[in-house]
């Protein structure tokens, strides 16, 4: 879910209504270029998919919304008075919609922090994400789209499994993109949001997604009402919020719209493009992440907790007592991960800046991680060498 769960910490319970159980694959990923030569105007396609989009509606509201004046609150005109001003909105078209805008209890509940629970299990959250449904899914996902993903894979860099297990963790492949109207969401977590630490930058935040929701709408001709996504707001198959839509999403497939909803093309594409707006490297040597060793005198610790980014290089980590089976690719600097196991013992992985990459999707290791796992088994399962 990208954009708020920068903010946001990841809810395991959240997770567990999205996720089935499985097995997990505890081997690394290797990132080498597959060589897919690009393929040929993908229009028919694209006009296909833009005539299934007009016969699709929209899926069901997935509570009962509570309608509530939202136009009276003195919030919300403000709010309504700087669209105007801003963005060239109709004030009275803008009251209209908001009119039909019902408060979401569930959505309130939903974004309220979990309560303290038992400790982090890296291989309890793997076996949820990396898991026999999930990978036969993203088998079929890889071979319905390959053309697609040859395609973003040679003009961003990106792996083809990379963008596979993103979508996959996200929504399953579109199985799972929400139903919520976001317009519902958005404005009740932009004007009642529970009371919680740091409440009015939240409030700024949903307020800021919020309008973005409204503008990407206008701009794509889409009736906002007719959005849904998840109980944060985010939508389609990567889990954009609407701000990340506006910045980062493309139109892949060339119909003339952004769709992460209906269209694949435009949810690998957008993948793709936000990856490399974060850092993503192209050709980067070695794998994203090794696993690692680390000394029983505890040298390492300090590297540790340096923030989403990639620091040191192999002479750094041996002296601080970090090994691996094989030797580090000369001039490619790596961040230590720990990831933690309950009452078992913790791994430990050196990771890469494309993985951190990940990580400014949803800022958790084990979220990086299983997008990392989640691609590399759909590869193996299709037969592709690592």
């Amino acid at each position: 879910m990208t954009s708020l769960l920068r903010h946001l910490p990841l809810r395991p319970r959240h997770l567990l209504a999205l996720l089935l159980a499985a097995a997990p694959f505890s081997q690394a990923l290797a990132v080498d270029q597959y060589g897919y030569k690009l393929p040929p105007s993908k229009q028919s396609k694209a006009k296909a998919e833009a005539k299934a989009k007009q016969k699709k509606g929209p899926p069901p509201i997935d509570y009962n919304g509570e309608f509530v004046n939202f136009g009276q609150w003195k919030e919300v005109r403000l709010f309504i008075d700087g669209l105007v001003d801003k963005n060239g909105f109709q004030r009275a078209e803008l009251e209209a919609l908001l009119g039909q805008v019902r408060y979401v209890e569930s959505a309130v509940q939903l974004i309220k922090p979990a309560p303290p629970g038992k400790p982090k299990n890296w291989q309890a959250y793997s076996r949820l994400t990396v898991e026999p449904v999930r990978i036969d899914a993203g088998v079929k996902f890889w071979n319905e789209n390959r053309e697609t993903l040859a395609r973003a894979e040679a003009l961003y860099g990106v792996p083809a499994e990379i963008l596979v297990g993103i979508i996959g963790v996200e929504t399953v492949y579109g199985r799972n993109t929400g139903r919520f109207r976001v317009l519902d969401a958005l404005t009740t977590l932009a004007f009642a949001y529970p009371e919680a630490p740091a409440r009015l930058e939240r409030m700024a935040f949903f307020r800021s997604e919020l309008e973005a929701a409204l503008l990407y709408a206008r701009q794509n001709g889409v009736d906002p009402l007719q959005l849904r996504g998840s109980y944060a707001g985010a939508v389609g198959m990567p889990q954009f919020m609407p701000s990340s839509i506006l910045k980062y999403a493309v139109d892949f497939d060339g119909d003339g719209r952004i769709d992460l909803l209906n269209s694949s093309n435009d949810a690998i594409g957008s993948v793709a493009a936000f990856l490399v707006a974060h850092g993503w490297q192209r050709d980067t040597p070695g794998p994203l992440v090794i696993a690692a060793q680390v000394s029983p005198n505890r040298s390492w610790e300090p590297l540790l907790g340096r923030g989403l980014s990639a620091n040191f290089l192999a002479p750094d980590l041996t002296a601080a007592g970090v090994a691996t089976t094989s030797a580090l690719p000369a001039g490619v600097r790596y961040g230590l991960v720990d990831l933690q196991n309950g009452a078992e013992a913790t791994e430990y992985w050196l990771a890469t800046n494309n993985f951190f990459a990940i990580t400014q999707y949803n800022r958790s290791y084990f979220y990086a991680m299983s997008v990392v796992e989640l691609g590399r088994a759909a590869k193996l399962s299709r037969g592709g060498e690592m």
